[in-house]
């Protein structure tokens, strides 16, 4: 199958949903093309692993399956097929028997566990199973199409409404997973890993080293590990790793923050942690209190610093997504990037354009890189720029890795300049380790402005407000 071909094929697949009652919303559609896919993704993988290993035994019984009851063209449709779903598939699934440790089996149940199934009209469902029947999952060339619209499905979670917390623009990814450069068996990391796509390009930088060996991929597989407690995207990142091959994704279904900050000791610790983790949003009622009294904070980018400082082990390495909001503040704000600082080595800062998380956000991020075991002496900064005649980043013309040419040149040999400048240690400490340093060479920058800074700019507004009306209250009582 082409692209071309294939690309159609899902948005016919998707057309048939949208006409089905039950299904409202890109969200929805996106859910349930993610468990259709996920089940007859599973099944090419247990029939690959049947041929593979004589022991083998699918996790899913086998009217589940989706060789049994979805391939064939002519099989089950209408209300017998809509019942077969909502009465047979979904309840059964739901409570698959995890008493032997078959983490497959423990995957598939905590997926059906956050997912439901809009769709209510059997005959349109048919016409989904038949079109997604067009595409062979056991043909690596099929597979390897796929990978790349996959891609797009989940890029599309940016404009669904609060999903779009979960995708990180690919450029980023590869560029992050370049700039640390994960090695065969050092485990890799993400506490927040969405749909995944850090943890893929973990995978895709590894294999490019030449894996190849049974022993590697058992390795591979072993030491790329992912943490994610929203349904949806918990799902669609284990379906990405299906998609890459990894037998048995290493992705836990929880809270990461929802562990005692202390009870993370050195066999949890990790070699390399990349993430973007939420930002914007409070954590649960009581997380915080997992952390210790001086770093008890609502704000989740701050916690998940703390959490992830804390995964590192010795000379790990990290590369994070941050909003401006985190590098500035007093109090607790202030007391995690000393820890921070102290704890690790912040070597670069890279400032991002406010548009590269548009439409899903509109507030200025940042990509700090940090090794673990030696405090900061001077951190580097480096101003990204937006592409010639280009005002903002946007769902048509999206940041692309390309642009990121001339920090690569710089990075190995670094000098002030335009776009580069490096603060010390001591100037950051002078300043309540505020990291929130605008570019000295630049008069004016266009950033937009930090959650903090309009904080305070509406303060002070409120305040001049306040004055004013004072002013007049005395005046009309003079009058």
């Amino acid at each position: 199958m082409t692209m071309k071909n294939l690309g159609g094929n899902i948005k016919s697949l998707r057309n048939f949903m949208r006409k089905d009652a039950g299904v409202s919303g890109d969200g929805q559609r996106i859910e349930q093309l993610g468990w259709l896919l996920f089940l007859k993704i599973l099944d090419a993988s247990d029939r690959e692993l049947e041929l593979l290993k004589d022991d083998f035994v699918s996790v899913v019984p086998e009217p589940l399956r989706w060789s049994s009851w979805a391939a064939d063209r002519e099989g089950m449709t209408g209300d017998a097929l809509q019942k077969f779903i909502d009465q047979d598939l979904f309840p059964t699934l739901r409570n698959l028997d995890l008493s032997t440790g078959n983490q497959r089996a423990r995957i598939v149940r905590e997926i059906f566990e956050g997912t439901n199934n809009y769709m209510k009209n059997g005959t349109i469902i048919r016409q989904v199973l038949n079109s997604l029947n067009e595409i062979d999952f056991e043909n690596s060339e099929d597979r390897h199409l796929f990978g790349d619209i996959y891609e797009t499905i989940l890029q599309e979670l940016q404009s669904a409404g609060a999903y779009g917390e979960f995708y990180t623009p690919r450029a980023l990814t590869e560029f992050m997973t370049e700039m640390v450069n994960p090695q065969l068996g050092e485990k890799v990391l993400d506490p927040a890993c969405g749909t995944g796509g850090f943890l893929t390009c973990a995978i895709n930088h590894l294999r490019s080293q030449g894996i190849d060996q049974v022993k590697d991929l058992e390795t591979l597989e072993q030491t790329i590990k992912g943490m994610e407690f929203k349904p949806l995207p918990f799902m669609l990142a284990v379906t990405n790793l299906f998609l890459h091959e990894i037998e048995v994704p290493s992705i836990e279904y929880t809270d990461s923050l929802n562990r005692e900050y202390t009870s993370i000791t050195d066999a949890d610790r990790v070699d390399v942690i990349l993430a973007n983790p939420p930002f914007g949003a409070s954590v649960t009622d009581g997380v915080q209190d997992n952390f210790p009294l001086s770093y008890r904070t609502t704000e989740s980018a701050d916690l998940f610093l703390l959490l992830m400082v804390r995964y590192l082990r010795d000379r790990g390495r990290a590369a994070i997504v941050l909003p401006d909001g985190s590098l500035t503040g007093d109090g607790v704000k202030a007391r995690i990037r000393q820890h921070l600082l102290e704890s690790c080595n912040l070597h670069t800062i890279v400032r991002l354009p406010n548009s590269v998380f548009q439409p899903y956000a509109s507030v200025a991020t940042n990509l700090l890189f940090f090794t673990k075991g030696k405090r900061t002496e001077d951190v580097w900064y480096w101003e990204h720029r937006l592409p010639d005649g280009v005002k903002a980043y946007s769902k048509t013309k999206p940041i692309v890795k390309g642009e990121f040419q001339s920090l690569r040149d710089w990075w190995g040999n670094r000098e002030e300049g335009e776009q580069a400048w490096r603060v010390s240690f001591a100037d950051l400490e002078k300043n309540g380790f505020n990291l929130d340093v605008k570019n000295p060479h630049v008069v004016e920058v266009e950033r937009g402005y930090s959650s903090v800074e309009l904080l305070g700019m509406l303060h002070d507004s409120f305040k001049k407000s306040d004055e004013t009306l004072d002013i007049l209250k005395d005046v009309l009582k003079d009058a």
